[in-house]
């Protein structure tokens, strides 16, 4: 008898293991700033990508709950930068922008 309450506990375990790490890969902080989140790391994306400069379709962009937007990649000019920052500024839901990206120069 207790064999089989210890093994019913192993797959009890087994099964609840993998539960129990999904839970942990959500980002932290309610579902609904992590959708905020990604909807403004959307917008800006697709504003960059729009704007037919072709270095700033590679841009990466991180955003946080509170409306702070980080810029990070390579553009060839000082003029392509200064554009993806006005671009990320005008967003709907951006506070600030820490610009970090490289110029490359070709």
């Amino acid at each position: 008898m207790k064999i089989s309450k210890l093994a019913s506990l192993l797959i009890v375990g087994a099964l609840v293991g993998p539960l129990a790490a999904q839970a942990a890969d959500k980002p932290a902080g309610t579902t609904k700033t992590w959708v905020k989140d990604s909807v403004v790391t959307t917008k800006i994306k697709a504003q960059l990508a729009a704007s037919k400069v072709s270095s700033l379709a590679m841009v990466h962009v991180e955003t946080d709950a509170d409306g702070w937007v980080q810029l990070t990649g390579k553009v060839a000019t000082q003029a392509e930068k200064d554009r993806a920052e006005a671009i990320a500024k005008a967003v709907d839901g951006v506070k600030s922008v820490d610009n970090q990206l490289t110029i490359t120069g070709k």
